[in-house]
């Protein structure tokens, strides 16, 4: 293992990348820290040391994503996030608009404009994000009902000075898109992914030393035991598939002979990723939206259903928004999967070159044997991503652990996928320069 680290910095092309790639990391993590223009910088700090866990659903995803830097209020507040939601959407469209289902089609110079569709879209999205921060941060609900003083004074209130907050922010999420592509284009691994990588490892240490502050070193090796075995799981399970072997047909055209050849057709267990946990925190951090606006006067009883959402689905520790959050991973796994892989497109392509699944007709009886395993492996694969994305909450509850406690939920799920993705590249690479990769 030592000799291959050595054979990556005794390579220059490789030493070249991995250097650029951290040089870009760096950059990255440094304007987390950096504050936006007009932010009052002491005050901000002064309510993150005094409201450790006061923002929760969707703002506790962003702050993860973006690696802390949503509730410093820096330059790169909004983080990846845009770019995600950007791409999720681009991706969903492609079923609602024929446009986009041709353009994925066409190749190379289709996926260039679906590139340039979601940049589009991931500034706007960037704009429409830096103002509700802004408007929020404005009102002192950032850290949620915060009695401090300080955390009603955050920003300046001046519109002129509004709109510069805006402008650097969404100009910041524009770069950390740029770094991103840089990455991808002159570095190693997925440009994107290392980035959402680098922000959710830094919240690694202050999400255990909160747990070993509040439940002492016992619960603190106890949690880190079991978070090596989680681990453990999710990189068995993420490397785990169902391969369908596909024949082909010999042809005989002219002189040469084509096809005759065997392969298979990968299906993972866990085929949607980490997007049905994201789409499940959006959905249920929407009661909670109507909720706060629709608090009680000073005076007033509060209505009886607000009551009943603040007691059941807002906090994460509470059984019945555990059992919603588990069945919306469910509901959501089958979703993505279904949107994402069409067995029939699967078997018209195999029928149009002359494939075929050994002892299946090739056609309709493909695609109903694909939709038939697709679905069984779907029904293992959403009750894992349940599983796993109820850790935080369960850590939440018994270990006081915020909701993106490190070792469950969408943060293990990219920190292993993208891990095991460029440690793969690494490989690659290497084996391309000495016959010997970094993977035994």
């Amino acid at each position: 293992m030592f000799s291959a680290i050595g054979r990556i910095f005794k390579t220059p092309d490789l030493r070249r990348k991995i250097v650029f790639t951290l040089a870009i990391v760096s950059l990255f993590r440094l304007g987390s820290f950096v504050p936006a223009p007009f932010v009052n910088f002491d005050n901000v700090q002064a309510c993150l040391v005094a409201n450790q866990s006061a923002t929760s659903g969707i703002y506790e995803m962003i702050n993860m994503f973006s690696g802390g830097a949503l509730l410093q209020l820096s330059i790169f507040s909004l983080g990846i996030m845009p770019y995600i939601t950007a791409s999720i959407i681009t991706q969903l469209l492609r079923v609602v608009i024929p446009h986009f289902e041709t353009l994925h089609k066409e190749g190379q110079a289709g996926q260039a404009k679906l590139t340039q569709y979601t940049r589009y879209l991931t500034i706007a999205l960037a704009v429409l994000q830096s103002t509700v921060l802004i408007t929020v941060a404005r009102s002192g609900m950032l850290f949620g009902t915060s009695a401090n003083q300080a955390c009603q004074n955050l920003v300046s209130q001046e519109w002129w000075a509004i709109i510069i907050m805006i402008l650097t922010l969404t100009a910041g999420t524009g770069l950390i898109m740029w770094f991103g592509e840089l990455i991808t284009e002159r570095g190693i691994g997925n440009g994107m992914s290392l980035l959402i990588f680098t922000s959710i490892a830094a919240q690694f240490p202050n999400a255990l030393w909160t747990i070993k502050q509040s439940k002492g070193w016992e619960v603190f090796f106890f949690v880190i035991a079991v978070g090596l075995v989680v681990i453990a799981a999710v990189v068995f399970v993420e490397q785990s598939q169902r391969r369908i072997p596909v024949q082909y047909a010999k042809r005989v055209v002219g002189r040469r002979t084509y096809g005759g050849s065997s392969t298979y057709i990968p299906i993972k267990v866990n085929m949607a990723g980490v997007i049905p946990v994201i789409f499940a925190s959006a959905i249920l951090y929407l009661p909670m939206l109507i909720a706060q606006f629709n608090q009680p006067k000073v005076g007033e009883e509060p209505k009886a259903w607000v009551v009943w959402i603040s007691n059941n689905l807002v906090q994460g520790d509470q059984p019945f928004y555990m059992a919603v959050f588990f069945l919306l991973c469910i509901g959501f796994t089958f979703f993505y999967v279904q949107i994402t892989f069409n067995p029939e497109e699967v078997a018209d392509n195999m029928k149009k070159y002359g494939g075929f699944v050994p002892g299946i007709r090739a056609g309709r009886p493909t695609a109903e044997y694909l939709n038939y395993v697709l679905n069984r492996i779907t029904s293992a694969g959403s009750l894992y991503l349940g599983l796993i994305a109820l850790l935080p909450l369960i850590a939440l509850a018994f270990f006081g652990a915020n909701q993106n406690f490190p070792f469950g939920g969408a943060s293990i799920l990219i920190i292993v996928g993208v891990g095991l993705e460029t440690v793969k590249q690494i490989d690659a690479q290497l084996q391309q320069r000495h016959y010997e990769g970094l993977l035994k």
